[in-house]
């Protein structure tokens, strides 16, 4: 006896949609097709479509250190609320996540998530000796590398500890791409309550400096980079240019928000690094995303509280939540014509699986394990900020219409959201790598 079957959905098997039924027996998919078994469950998926588990290949859930913000068990909830079975988080914590006994902290806290988990290993100017270990670390995605300052205390920004921290990479290094040096000089710029002067400060260049200095120092040493949350036309054209090791990604919000409409409606709440820039800019993401030059769309979690998101400007800080709206917004830009479903099965299942490695995940596969996010691409949801996981509890998108959403979330086999509530416990696994 099978313990669950999918029946009747549109399943998204090797890039098409097929009617099929899905097996799923101790966390594995073992039949696909037309099945009469019997099954402790049956999911009637007729009118649904049936995707891989979608992956999150970036996330800030906080823990330890600002757990009144985030912890991972609410990440996680979040995560699964929004279709999401599997989630990258980032070493930027108190303490950050840069020695072995932080990082195995972090895996012991994980029992408490509902989704799949890896964690990226925080790399500083010191540490690059361990590097060369996190080989066979389970758990373990790849190392972050902030070239420029953020939240947290973690930057290597000098030229020679960014080469040291690839040179002795034995993972993807994920690059945070601002220009410390230029940053530092251009904050002469801010001006006090004046959010608007944020992209002015972190401009282009701040941006453009540092991802060239990227490509050329892990080309050089033929070091996989993947350069995050890319905002600027200039960057798109280079990267284009430079393909191979070097992947990168794009975020949901910079894909539908723009200056300076998105600082006039929400002010501080659109406030992130790297920031939000214009239609110009955003255009030029859109014309990667159709040209299939970027290679993930991550959604930068990264909350706060509203009490701090409402201090003036620039005494904000930046970031905002998205692991729960990353598949409605996209959803919606499919239903809008923007991009295919295909494509985003590349960017948030098959890509990040290739890119970094992760073993059983990002298909709908006999043998493949079990997570599936099952979603209704007609159904229409107001997001608003109470439904929200998060314990920021806000959304830059409250009271926006989007097209399409998960309506249930399948982790390792068993159904951990159904129809907008949370199933049972948490039992997230940590991933493999190859």
């Amino acid at each position: 006896m099978l313990d669950l079957i999918i029946k009747n959905g549109e399943c998204y098997i090797n890039g098409n949609l097929e009617k099929k039924d899905i097996g799923i027996s101790n966390n594995k998919i073992i039949e696909i097709g037309d099945l009469k078994n019997k099954s402790k469950e049956i999911f009637d998926a007729k009118g649904l479509t049936v995707l891989p588990g979608c992956i999150d290949t970036q996330v800030h859930f906080r823990e330890p250190g600002s757990t009144d913000t985030e912890d991972l068990n609410s990440g996680s909830m979040a995560a699964v609320m929004g279709g999401i079975t599997s989630v990258f988080e980032m070493p930027n914590t108190k303490p950050p996540t840069t020695n072995f006994e932080e990082f195995e902290k972090k895996i012991n806290i994980a029992k408490k998530m509902y989704c799949n988990h890896a964690f990226f290993f925080g790399a500083t100017a010191e540490n690059y000796s361990t590097l060369e270990k996190l080989k066979d670390l389970k758990g373990c995605c790849g190392i972050k590398l902030f070239a420029g300052s953020s939240t947290g205390n973690l930057l290597v920004d000098k030229e020679k500890d960014i080469e040291k921290v690839f040179e002795h990479a034995s993972k993807v290094v994920a690059v945070h791409s601002e220009d410390e040096e230029i940053l530092k000089m251009r904050k002469k710029l801010i001006e006090k309550g004046n959010v608007k002067t944020h992209p002015i400060w972190r401009n282009e260049e701040v941006a453009m400096s540092s991802t060239r200095r990227i490509v050329k120092i892990a080309k050089r040493l033929n070091k996989k980079a993947h350069i995050l949350h890319i905002t600027t036309k200039e960057e798109i054209d280079f990267l284009s240019q430079n393909k191979g090791n070097i992947t990168f990604e794009i975020t949901p919000q910079h894909l539908t928000l723009y200056a300076p409409d998105c600082y006039d409606k929400i002010g501080t709440y659109a406030q992130m690094n790297p920031p939000i820039r214009n239609k110009t800019h955003q255009d030029r993401l859109w014309y990667a995303i159709k040209n299939n030059y970027n290679d993930t769309i991550g959604s930068d979690h990264a909350p706060h509280l509203k009490a701090n998101k409402d201090k003036p400007y620039p005494n904000s800080p930046s970031g905002m939540p998205g692991v729960q709206t990353l598949l409605p917004v996209m959803l919606n830009h499919i239903n809008n014509g923007k991009l295919k479903l295909e494509q985003l099965m590349k960017f948030i299942c098959e890509n990040p699986v290739k890119i970094f490695g992760v073993k059983n995940k990002g298909y709908i596969k006999k043998d493949f394990d079990a997570d599936l996010t099952i979603v209704d691409l007609n159904r229409k949801i107001t997001i608003d900020n109470k439904d929200m996981q998060s314990k920021c509890k806000w959304t830059p998108y409250h009271g926006e219409t989007f097209k399409g959403c998960a309506v249930a979330t399948i982790v390792n086999g068993k159904i951990k959201m159904l129809n907008g509530k949370i199933i049972g416990s948490p039992e997230g696994l940590p991933l493999d790598f190859n």
